[in-house]
C-alpha cells in the first residue's frame, strides 16, 4: 500500500503550550501541521488566525496546511500566506462561483492551494477547479469541532476525485479530514488519500510517534 502523510491538527493540541506541541510533531514522524481556522459565522467555532500562525511558525520546519473555514476568505489568503502557511485550503461552500478566483488569488501569493468540500457537496461543485488545486481536501466530518464520528460515504467521494486527479495527469494531494483513526485508516489510503488529518487520535495517544508510526504502517 502506498505511503501517505500524516497531517495531525493541532486543533486537538493544547492550546496552552501550542509551540511545543507543534515542534513535537516533527519529532513523531508527522509530515504536516494541519492548521484549522475558524471564525464562528461559516462553522459554529471559533479557533485562531494570523498572529497563532506567526507565533507557531518558527517552531518548525513542516509545511503547514491552513484549512479556511471562514467567510470571504479571499480578504484573507495573502496574510495567512505572509504569516507562513504552505498550503491554503478554502470551501467550496465559502466560495461558490468564486472559488477558481480564490484559488488563483492564493497561487499567486507563492502558498499552494486547495479547494475542500463537505460531507453534503458534491464532488461535482469542484470538478473544473481540481486541475488549479495543488490538494483536494473531502471533509469526513461536518467542520467545526474535532472528535467526531468518520461518514463512510466520504470513501466513494475519495475513489471519485482520486479518479479525476489521475485524469488531470497532474500531481495533487488528496487529503481527507475528520474521524480519521488506526482502525479505518487502510479503507482511506485503498480509496485514493494521500494526506490524512489525524486530531485526537494523534493528540489523544500516549504515545503519539506510536500512533503516527502506526498510521502510517
Amino acid at each position: 500500500m502506498k505511503k501517505v502523510w500524516i497531517a495531525p491538527s493541532i486543533l486537538s493540541a493544547d492550546f496552552a503550550k501550542m509551540g511545543e506541541e507543534v515542534r513535537s510533531l516533527a519529532a513523531c514522524g508527522a509530515d504536516v501541521v494541519h492548521y484549522d481556522v475558524m471564525d464562528g459565522v461559516f462553522v459554529n467555532n471559533i479557533t485562531f488566525g494570523l498572529k497563532m500562525l506567526e507565533d507557531i511558525r518558527p517552531y518548525t520546519s513542516l509545511p503547514i496546511d491552513a484549512h479556511l473555514m471562514i467567510v470571504n476568505p479571499e480578504k484573507y489568503v495573502e496574510r495567512f500566506a505572509k504569516a507562513g502557511a504552505d498550503y491554503i485550503t478554502v470551501h467550496y461552500e465559502a466560495c461558490k462561483d468564486n472559488l477558481r478566483e480564490v484559488l488563483e488569488l492564493i497561487r499567486g501569493t507563492g502558498a499552494k492551494c486547495g479547494a475542500v468540500i463537505n460531507p453534503d457537496t458534491p464532488v461535482d461543485c469542484i470538478r473544473d477547479v481540481i486541475p488549479l488545486c495543488d490538494m483536494v481536501l473531502v471533509m469526513s466530518v461536518f467542520p467545526g469541532f474535532g472528535g467526531q464520528k468518520f461518514i463512510p460515504t466520504s470513501l466513494e467521494k475519495l475513489r471519485e476525485i482520486r479518479k479525476m486527479i489521475d485524469e488531470s495527469g497532474k500531481e495533487i494531494l488528496l487529503e481527507i479530514d475528520g474521524g480519521i483513526t488506526a482502525e479505518n485508516i487502510a479503507e482511506v489510503k485503498a480509496a485514493g488519500a494521500d494526506v490524512i488529518v489525524a486530531g485526537s487520535a494523534v493528540f489523544k495517544a500516549a504515545d503519539r510517534a506510536a500512533m503516527i508510526a502506526k498510521l502510517k504502517e
